[in-house]
């Protein structure tokens, strides 16, 4: 919990008179009266490290004495016997390192206290209209207790302009974290592309893969898997997964395990049948030259959009090499008719979110500059749109490649290497371990 308390202090230290209120992720239902499996909120987990539902964090460093609180479910047998052990009030303070916990119930009550001495709530106002009137009834209540004396805030701040810079920036063990992530997706892929095999369904290879993320100790994958095969390839967020993988097809997968609450982000494009037929491999080559130019770019100082700018000038001399696109490399970027084929950015940031917090760009719209601790996808990706005019050998055909990578003081450090990309590797491999449908 050393972390977790020094992120808190850390954070204490920039809202100075300020007070922090981050309520817990909300329970979602899935249908009737089924939830979605709970992840909690990834600012109030960065905060606290903790993972129950029903929980508000506040921090209130004027406070004499109760500087971190957390409100919390109580114990309660019955429930627990239903739905799991809580941690309780008494956990909160003994095994999370809070000054102070209380029942949930009691929040409505105490919180205008801890407001009573602050000038700012570093609140997010508008992303829970429920809890956004609990808020400002506490505002109210804290106004009415010092109107004679004593002050109570006079303004909101998101608090996200602190935390999702502080998240911005990994610790050497958000790092070791997201590496032990990354093995485990590594065993995924590794798994599937072994399996792959002409007639098999995307969502087979799909519940290999994630099966081999659990085996590696990954308790829940990052976000929906994409498993496309074919032309679904060419629809960037497919996630429907029910189709045949078909013999002379490429399958693209998108998937990545989370490991304690970190998420992998890896894409990987390889032949149903391990072998690529000559315009699969040509597009293939595009995409990976460009990966790589995009990569090398992913250095302290360089600005964010110097790996996107790198791959696209890649990506969009393959498009003409090939005869898929027409003019001149500076023609087509400044008219941006590229987006037939390339339609997305290179990459994002990555950490407790698959899309990670964290500004792209400074307040003069430039785009800020990579330092060390950061993490960052490069996902260059073609896709040949079924419907285009063009040469029809490479209709269909979409090839995304993608990884994570961290920004060192020196060389780009690209934390989900060992999952193979290049051609060679993967017809070694992909098939390998097949079975043939009966």
């Amino acid at each position: 919990m050393k972390e977790f308390r020094d992120r808190r202090a850390a954070f204490a230290r920039k809202i100075a008179g300020g007070v922090a209120v981050v309520p817990a992720a909300p329970h979602a239902l899935r249908n009737a009266d089924g939830e979605y499996e709970y992840r909690q909120d990834s600012d109030l987990y960065y905060l606290s490290g903790f993972r129950e539902a029903e929980s508000v964090l506040v921090l209130a460093p004027h406070h004499a004495t109760e500087k971190a609180v957390l409100f919390l479910r109580p114990h309660d047998r019955l429930q627990e016997i239903w739905t799991g052990r809580r941690a309780g009030v008494e956990g909160a303070v003994a095994d999370y390192g809070f000054d102070a916990a209380y029942p949930i119930a009691e929040l409505d009550e105490r919180l205008p206290d801890y407001l009573i001495g602050a000038d700012t709530i570093y609140y997010e106002l508008g992303r829970d209209e429920r809890f956004d009137r609990r808020m400002l009834a506490a505002l109210a209540a804290a106004r009415t207790k010092t109107r004679r004396v004593g002050r109570a805030p006079h303004a909101f701040v998101e608090p996200g302009t602190i935390v999702h810079e502080m998240r911005l920036r990994k610790s050497p063990g958000e790092i070791e974290l997201m590496r032990r992530g990354a093995e485990a997706t590594r065993a995924g892929f590794d798994a599937g592309m072994r399996a792959t095999r002409p007639g098999m369904w995307e969502y087979e290879l799909e519940a290999l893969i994630e099966q081999h993320y659990r085996m590696a100790g990954s308790a829940h994958d990052a976000y929906p898997s994409i498993v496309a095969g074919g032309s679904n390839a060419t629809i960037l967020h497919y996630n429907t997964n029910r189709d045949r993988l078909r013999d002379g097809d490429l399958v693209l997968v998108d998937s990545g395990a989370e490991y304690e609450l970190y998420a992998t982000d890896v894409t990987r494009t390889w032949p149903v049948n391990g072998r690529f037929s000559a315009e699969q491999r040509a597009i293939y080559d595009v995409v990976l030259a460009a990966q790589k130019a995009g990569i090398e770019q992913v250095r302290p100082g360089k600005p964010y959009d110097a790996f996107h700018d790198a791959a696209l000038r890649v990506l969009v001399e393959g498009l003409i090499d090939l005869r898929l696109l027409e003019g001149s490399l500076d023609e087509i970027l400044e008219k941006e008719t590229y987006k037939d084929f390339y339609p997305h950015r290179t990459g994002h940031y990555l950490g407790l979110d698959t899309h990670d917090v964290g500004r792209y760009r400074n307040d003069d719209d430039k785009p800020r500059l990579l330092e060390p601790g950061m993490v960052v996808t490069v996902e260059p990706g073609l896709y040949v749109q079924p419907d285009l005019t063009c040469d029809a050998r490479f209709l269909g055909i979409g090839v995304r490649i993608e990884d994570d990578v961290l920004v060192t003081s020196n060389e780009p450090d690209v934390l989900t290497r060992g999952i193979p990309k290049e051609v060679a590797d993967l017809e070694a491999l992909v098939g390998a371990d097949a079975v043939a449908k009966v």
